[in-house]
This record gives C-alpha cells, structure tokens and sequence, in this order.
C-alpha cells in the first residue's frame, strides 16, 4: 500500500519554494507579473508531478500476463 507522504513531502517543499519566490521577488513595476509567473509555474510543476505519480500508483488499465511465458 503506498502512503500520501511523497505527495505531501512535495507539497511542503513545493509552498517552501512559493513563499521564498514571494519574498524574493524584486520591488518595481512587474513585481506582480513575476510573482503571478514563478507561483503558477511552480503549482503547474507539483500538479504535473501529482498527478503522474498518482497515475502510477493507481492505473487504469491493469497489466495482462502473456501467455507466452
């Protein structure tokens, strides 16, 4: 049985580097733009890995065995 603490793990480190990202961000007139930029690329990014390692975890289609063997 596998755990949701991959999943969680990631989530952790993947907010960590959001509130860097918006702490880090340069003053000035684009300030929003680069937020808006570097949170949705990161929350694309952990969406992305979320959901094909779920999809790994829990496929869809099973394997069949060859009769072959």
């Amino acid at each position: 049985m596998a755990s949701a603490f991959p999943v969680l793990a990631i989530l952790v480190i993947a907010a960590g580097l959001m509130v860097i990202a918006w702490l880090a961000t340069p003053k000035g007139p684009q300030q929003t733009l680069i937020r808006t930029a570097v949170l949705l690329s990161l929350t694309c990014c952990y969406l992305m890995w979320m959901v094909t390692y779920m999809a790994q975890l829990h496929p869809l289609i099973a394997p069949k065995r060859s009769l072959l063997e």
